[in-house]
């Protein structure tokens, strides 16, 4: 949509998801072993046809910057552009970013300099696919100042999420952050009328959770963002709008996760391969996009491979896998055995190393990519990684919780961090 920008909020720390976070954003991660999180809600916007969008970074940004540099270019007759606004120190401020309302306060002197009628801002380590021109034309449509999209939620869930009380038209009347107490959930309550429109007839109960995506006419945006100590849009800014500006909300009901920690991450990857996931790759006329790799088909030698993802430029040989992703250019010896093993794949094959990676392995280190004769179950292996010949990685307790030498367990999974050599024989 030609006057409406779109404004990605790059990601603080992920400290929920280290060590996946050990070197590079959250929106910066692998998914599915050949995108990067950052690549749904981009792909989104492109495919909604908003071709202005705004990236706000901050925390180990080096990672998000290249990817999106080298991967979204619009041609010379169009005005669409993806540009990054990194954290910057000005003569009015030296501190870092507060929250997520704190960050696009700080990045609106860049982005009012272009006309538009909506502003939609968003989140970058979702997982969704959502049209957003629906809900900018259903913002203009209803004359809002803010549109928050919602996902009806169970009873269920509703505890765990920020929820929204909202009448029949969908005017939002107030917003609570996890509420426990019954009496305030039943008054948070969707109404039956906007469930029905929803297609939801089942009559069972209904919560309105905000999804962190919201949409602001301009001026609207730079006032509720006037006050700076307003720091957090879902627990300041959209509260303290409510009865000062007409809020609406706009229901989505699609699949929507949030990549937020280990767990999430592993069990969004598990769905994938599952024979008909929530969230399917592939959809017609909804791609998404990623870096353009010249890489061959992945390559299969007498092998046996059940409800798995290969990525282009994979080797598996003589491998049994099953319930994995295995990524880009990853490496699967002859006699290893994978079991719900999620790896996100190499940046380069052996004895490519570009100039930017001379962080080199030892020269008795093994090969990159998993060894002859090994046993995984349950593992995250992180890009570059070398694992030697009958390493043995067992599946852990869900609440367990370990750090090693060169490993984590994280929510009862194993993590295997970004260019970690594993010895041969190890056993985890």
């Amino acid at each position: 949509m030609k006057d409406t920008l779109a404004l990605i909020l790059g990601g603080g720390q992920g400290k929920r998801m280290y060590p996946l976070t050990i070197e590079r954003a959250k929106p910066a991660v692998s998914v599915a072993g050949k995108y990067r999180l950052i690549d749904i809600t981009l792909s989104n916007c492109i495919n909604s046809d908003i071709r202005r969008v705004f990236v706000i970074t901050q925390f180990l940004s080096a990672s998000l910057h290249r990817h999106i540099n080298a991967t979204y270019h619009f041609d010379t007759f169009s005005d669409g552009f993806v540009e990054i606004l990194a954290a910057e120190q000005t003569p009015q401020r030296e501190s870092w970013y507060q929250g997520t309302a704190d960050a696009v306060r700080e990045s609106l002197r860049h982005v009012l300099r272009y006309r538009s009628d909506a502003i939609v801002i968003l989140s970058g380590d979702h997982l969704y696919r959502m049209d957003y021109q629906e809900m900018v034309r259903r913002h203009l449509h209803r004359n809002a100042d803010i549109t928050l999209a919602v996902q009806p939620v169970s009873r269920a869930d509703a505890p765990r999420m920020g929820l929204l009380r909202a009448d029949g038209r969908g005017s939002v009347l107030e917003f609570i952050e996890k509420p426990q107490d019954p009496d305030v959930l039943e008054r948070f309550r969707a109404p039956t009328e906007m469930m029905a429109a929803c297609g939801m007839t089942d009559g069972e109960p209904r919560y309105l959770a905000s999804m962190g995506i919201y949409v602001f006419r301009p001026q609207v945006l730079a006032d509720t963002l006037a006050d700076p100590t307003r720091l957090d849009f879902g627990r300041e800014v959209i509260p303290a709008a409510l009865g000062t500006y007409r809020v609406q909300a706009f229901p989505f009901t699609g699949h929507w996760e949030d990549i937020g920690t280990i767990r999430s991450f592993f069990d969004a990857h598990m769905k994938l391969v599952q024979p008909d996931p929530p969230f399917p790759l592939y959809e017609p006329g909804w791609p998404i996009y990623t870096h353009a790799r010249n890489l061959p088909p992945a390559r299969v030698i007498e092998s046996d491979i059940r409800n798995s993802l290969l990525a282009e430029g994979a080797n598996v040989l003589g491998a049994d896998i099953e319930d994995s992703i295995i990524g880009v250019r990853s490496v699967v010896r002859r006699g290893t055995h994978l079991r719900q093993v999620v790896m996100t794949g190499a940046d380069y094959y052996e004895g490519e190393e570009p100039m930017h990676h001379l962080e080199a392995a030892p020269d008795d280190a093994p090969r990159m990519g998993i060894g002859h004769g090994c046993s995984l179950t349950r593992v995250i292996v992180d890009k570059n990684c070398r694992i030697g010949d009958n390493v043995i990685i067992t599946a852990k307790p869900d609440d367990a919780e370990f750090e090693g030498s060169c490993w984590w367990v994280r929510d009862g999974i194993t993590v295997i961090p970004k260019g970690t050599v594993i010895p041969s024989g190890t056993r985890i």
